[in-house]
């Protein structure tokens, strides 16, 4: 069998879990005592699970299209899967708890107010966690001097996000859902454009010095859609 690799991220939590990202990295989430040796017979006893899941066909779509918001069903957030979880509660609440995200309501069987819940948690969280890798790329090139005249996030059909000929970007919320490199790539890609707005010769010279792995990150990319 073809060996996998994984990365393991040591936790004060009780059992081993893995999570298999879409975008096929394997991550082996373990108590702070769990020994190497027990991690890997882990692994080892679940890699028919483990294949089937990276070998799983592209083209998995971010807009909810095709979910039932029950428990069970599995949720993206920076590129990791988080199984959902609704909960009786007097009030309305999403958290993330481990690899769960648990949705707080009045009635566990409303589907339509999971679905609600879930999008306008997504919105916030987008709006903090793309904004805070925004101005953590502007200071990380801050000799680039990139000068954007403002950001918006909101959900967009067919783009990951554009940048006008007066300098304001907008990110698609859905954007959230992806792993940090996809995020910061496409970021850096629309901070090319405030000095570039074609996509000629000039503009990938700068990507590919800000991005030398671009073109492999780019197809990656292609494997989602907002569609």
């Amino acid at each position: 069998m073809e060996e996998i690799k994984y990365k393991v991220v040591f936790s004060r939590r009780r059992t081993i879990s893995i999570i298999v990202s879409p975008a096929k990295t394997v991550t082996v989430r373990a108590p702070l005592r769990a020994s190497l040796k027990t991690i890997n017979k882990f692994v080892l006893a679940h890699s028919g699970w483990i294949m089937k899941h990276l070998n799983r066909s592209p083209g998995i779509s971010l807009n909810g299209n095709g979910k039932k918001y029950a428990d069970g069903e599995l949720n993206l957030i920076m590129g990791q899967e988080f199984v959902l979880r609704t909960i009786e509660s007097v009030n309305f609440f999403v958290r993330l708890n481990d690899h769960v995200i648990e949705v707080g309501q009045k009635d566990i069987n409303d589907r339509e107010m999971t679905r609600l819940l879930l999008e306008k948690w997504y919105i916030q969280k987008a709006r903090e966690i793309l904004s805070g890798r925004m101005i953590e790329i502007l200071t990380r090139y801050n000799d680039f001097k990139f000068s954007p005249s403002g950001l918006v996030i909101r959900t967009l059909k067919s783009r990951w996000g554009s940048c006008t000929s007066k300098g304001k970007i907008t990110l698609n919320s859905e954007l959230v859902k992806l792993d940090q490199r996809l995020i910061e790539y496409v970021i850096i890609h629309e901070l090319c454009h405030l000095k570039y707005h074609n996509h000629g010769i000039y503009f990938y010279k700068l990507l590919a010095e800000l991005v030398p792995d671009y073109k492999s990150i780019r197809k990656e990319l292609r494997n989602y859609n907002t569609n």
